[in-house]
């Protein structure tokens, strides 16, 4: 195995768990209703009750699980970066088949 030249962050199987079980849309409370928010990553969303914009996300100073995919997205924005993560996304699917 090859040899990193700095010390890895600790990740937990917790958050590993966390990731692969986030759900695709987010459930909200606004108004006396509840309707889903078209993306878990949304940071703010319109109401369809009563119109208002609300914020759905990043309520506290901690960090959240979908604060990992932003850091990940935003590593993708880096030239060759999206085509090695699309070669990593084949292997997985690939490796689901067998």
């Amino acid at each position: 195995m090859a040899e990193l030249k700095h010390s890895p962050p600790l990740v937990s199987v917790e958050l590993i768990e966390a990731i692969k079980s986030l759900p695709l849309r987010r459930e909200v409370q606004h108004c006396g209703s509840t309707f889903r928010v078209a993306s878990p990553f949304a940071i703010y969303t319109t109401c369809p009750r009563c119109g208002q914009r609300i914020k759905v996300r990043a309520f506290s100073a901690a960090p959240e699980v979908e604060d990992v995919f932003d850091a990940v997205f935003a590593w993708t924005l880096q030239p060759t970066a999206e085509g090695l993560a699309q070669a990593r996304r084949q292997e997985i699917r690939d490796d689901a088949d067998e």
